[in-house]
């Protein structure tokens, strides 16, 4: 029960009579000399409409002068209904009991209620006092019997929290000792260090949202949680004491911590504090010690151009020892370290590429760079995700090409050498093998899905409980997608290569037709049997499909380097889009792809090839002129060993200002990772969320069937968990019941979605919602 039943109850309960020898009372006369009780009588109105209060006198508010009162006990007030069989309870704020027994010194304006104390009843405690807020809670004969502290500061606060207490449960505070923080936390809602950071993060707008009540409340709280007084220390002070984190300070440290980007303004606030003058003290605090630093490190990076690749590997190493610890403060989040990100990549590159691949045959090359030499491309793609500015950009630039391009480089001149004395591991159409497939499988054709990613994919599906198995292939050459798109389709016996094509695309055997558009792929795909399925068609897992996804080498070709910050979305879509296709029945998917690529931020190294000896000239190779002499390297086209076609050395481009090139012969662009998926373990369909219910930006969740366990999120994108708007998943209790809290108030209203995972992280089930309540 609240307090708020129980203090209804005490009042109605004093209008108990013994019919036998009494009359029913003709009201209930509630006298408050202090008007304790006046803050909290609105609220009292709503659930008891019998509840009148003395005062001036406004329509529909039930309150008016004593007059007034007289008739609307009787029945005569147009503006007030009164049912016969409940007594009036007529609240007199400002007058006590002694008050109304003083007839002759009684006030002319209370006199018309002085009767009334004969034929009504007065609501008091058994000594004949007035309640009090305090006495209610406190008394064990007619109140509470809490357990609540006699100090002056609890009394206060107690007065000030009065609304807020009826909404309490009474079993929640039995056996608590109930002191002026309580009474504080409860006015400003329980949270110390959040209101704390708020203010700190929006200064006077935070006092002028609150009110006189609230604001004197989150002084006291701050008094007795933080020894600060927000009025005469000011918020300087609470910035530097907040970042030099010492004692309870810690406490909202860590709750800045947890989500910085609630709090935009503090940075700057502390920004406005000076560092501790003891170079020894902990700095982590201030964000202007964490610049100073990041200057320093970008400073170091740029320096890195002027030394040879092993001592630039060594000094990234050095950089990583010295700055690492940054990226456990609350500045990485909020994107003042990038750089520091980035870091923590580049010294995995410093490591994967401090071994060198040019050694040995194709196969030699193959495992070292499948057995870690792929990690050097990851390890830059990820780097380069990590930084949004220009002015880090190009030390991160400076950095990458400092280790990675002459690694690149000596691979891919090896790699060439070797196929041009003992041929292409990949061979031609002569030699291909025709992969074997079954009813219920499905290719997924993905454009530029280069060997680092399909490690990420892999692991992005192992993740969701699929099996995967990783088989590597040497792609057709040239490693363009004219050649290696047709390659890997289901229908390469009815294919062939012209002498004359200078595109490196293949015909059909019958006509002659040239392999250009999607339609005549897929024209002859379903002569084979196959169904195409188109961007989201999911097909009905029967026979055998066919699927494309191209954004990969479009994002690469269109943006460069740039293409490193869509990575991970791309990867997510796939693994989406496999996740679905196992849904929809499909019990294999076969995950291929023509190409890989090169990359390198600053432009891969250009080279010239004279246009009189080029038919078609591409970033990475060139259909020569029949007859044609040049001094380029050439190998044999894959549809037909017999036309040949030039290649730049090393990682060069024909075409310069290219930083993502591909059709050329490198480890990068060669080898590649195709997937065989199977689905786990069935997954989970029994469980489903009924329902939600929002108060204010807390969230109950139902969810009916076999969920325990599982686990609940909110997202603005179901399919992506970057978009959750939760500080963490939370578990579903055994009676299928949880609650999860939005803690960042902007988001209230916008549209999003509960979600339902297993514990590996795959989505089970989803749910519209708007966030705060309302229709989705």
């Amino acid at each position: 029960m609240r307090i708020g039943e129980r203090l209804q109850r005490a009042v109605r309960d004093a209008a108990i009579f013994n019919a036998e020898v009494q009359v029913a009372p003709a009201c209930i006369l509630w006298p408050d000399k202090e008007r304790q009780w006046e803050a909290v009588i609105p609220d009292l109105q709503r659930e008891m409409p019998e509840l009148l209060a003395l005062g001036r006198y406004e329509a529909g508010a039930s309150r008016g002068p004593a007059i007034w009162l007289r008739c609307a006990i009787a029945g005569k007030a147009a503006s007030h209904q009164r049912k016969d069989d409940v007594p009036a309870v007529l609240y007199l704020p400002g007058v006590s009991r002694q008050d109304l027994r003083a007839v002759e010194e009684c006030p002319n304006h209370l006199k018309p209620l002085a009767e009334l104390q004969y034929r009504g009843v007065i609501w008091s405690q058994v000594n004949a006092k007035d309640w009090t807020v305090l006495a209610f809670l406190k008394s064990d004969q007619g109140g509470l019997g809490l357990d609540v502290a006699l100090d002056d500061g609890t009394k206060s606060a107690l007065q000030l929290a009065a609304r807020r207490l009826l909404e309490q449960e009474i079993d929640h505070l039995t056996g608590k000792h109930l002191d002026s923080t309580y009474f504080n936390e409860l006015i400003t809602g329980g949270d110390g260090p959040r209101d704390l950071l708020q203010w700190l993060d929006q200064g006077e707008t935070f006092r002028a949202s609150r009110g006189a009540d609230e604001w004197q409340a989150f002084v006291q709280v701050c008094k007795s949680q933080f020894a600060l007084d927000p009025e005469k220390d000011g918020p300087l002070t609470a910035a530097e004491r907040l970042a030099g984190r010492q004692g309870p300070w810690r406490a909202a440290w860590d709750r800045f911590c947890e989500a910085p980007k609630r709090y935009p303004g503090i940075p700057d606030r502390i920004r406005q504090t000076r560092l501790p003058a003891d170079m020894f003290a902990d700095r982590g605090g201030w964000p202007q010690w964490n610049d100073e630093l990041e200057a320093s490190l970008r400073r170091d990076l740029e320096a890195l151009s002027q030394v040879p690749p092993h001592a630039a590997r060594e000094q990234i190493a050095r950089l990583e020892q010295r700055h690492k610890g940054r990226r456990e403060l609350p500045w990485a989040e909020l994107g003042h370290s990038d750089l520091v990100k980035a870091l923590e990549h580049l010294a995995v590159m410093a490591s994967a590429t401090n071994s060198t691949l040019a050694a040995g045959s194709a196969q030699d090359l193959a495992g070292g760079y499948l057995g870690g030499g792929w990690q050097a491309d990851d390890s830059m793609l990820r780097a380069l995700a990590s930084v949004q500015r220009s002015e880090d950009l190009d030390p991160l630039t400076t950095a990458i090409r400092a280790i990675y391009l002459p690694w690149a480089e000596e691979a891919a001149r090896h790699l060439q050498n070797v196929v041009e004395t003992s041929g292409y591991p990949g061979g031609d159409y002569t030699t291909r093998s025709v992969q074997p497939h079954d009813k219920g499988d499905c290719v997924l054709f993905v454009d530029g899905l280069r060997s680092d990613l399909g490690k990420r994919l892999a692991a992005l599906l192992a993740d969701a409980g699929c099996q995967v198995q990783e088989q590597p292939r040497w792609v057709a050459l040239p490693t363009v997608t004219a050649t290696g798109k047709a390659a890997v389709a289901p229908v390469t016996a009815v294919l062939e290569g012209k002498d004359a094509d200078s595109d490196f695309e293949p015909t059909l055997q019958e006509t002659g037709q040239r392999l250009s558009g999607g339609s005549t792929l897929e024209k002859l795909l379903a002569e084979a049997g196959w169904q195409t399925l188109e961007d989201n068609d999911v097909g009905e897992g029967k026979g055998l499909a066919w699927s494309e996804y191209r954004a990969i080498d479009k994002e690469g070709h269109e943006r460069g380097s740039g293409v490193a910050k869509q990575i991970d979305e791309k990867l997510w879509a796939l693994r989406e889009r496999a996740l679905r296709l196992f849904d929809a029945g499909w019990a294999k998917l076969h995950v291929v792809t023509d190409h890989g690529w090169l990359l390198l931020p600053g432009g891969l190294p250009k080279v010239e090839l004279p246009s009189v000896v080029v038919e078609n000239k591409w970033g990475r190779c060139a259909a020569l002129k029949p007859g044609a002499i040049a001094n380029e390297r050439v190998f044999p086209w894959y549809w037909n060993p017999a036309r040949q076609f030039a290649l730049a050395d090393g990682i060069a481009v024909y075409r310069g200002g290219r930083e993502y090139s591909h059709g050329g012969l490198s480890l990068q662009e060669s080898l590649v990772l195709d997937l065989v998926v199977q689905p786990g373990k069935a997954r989970s369909r029994g469980a489903r969320i009924s329902g939600c219910v929002w108060k204010g930006l807390r969230c109950a969740i139902a969810v009916e069937g076999d969920a325990a366990g599982m686990l609940a999120d909110i997202r603005t994108q179901p399919g992506n968990p970057s978009s959750s708007v939760l500080a963490s998943t939370k578990a579903v209790a055994e009676d299928g019941k949880v609650s999860v809290v939005v803690e960042n108030d902007e988001l209230e209203g916008e549209e999003a979605a509960i979600v339902l995972l297993d514990p590996s992280g795959q989505l089970l089930a989803q749910y519209p919602t708007v966030i705060g309540g309302g229709k989705a």
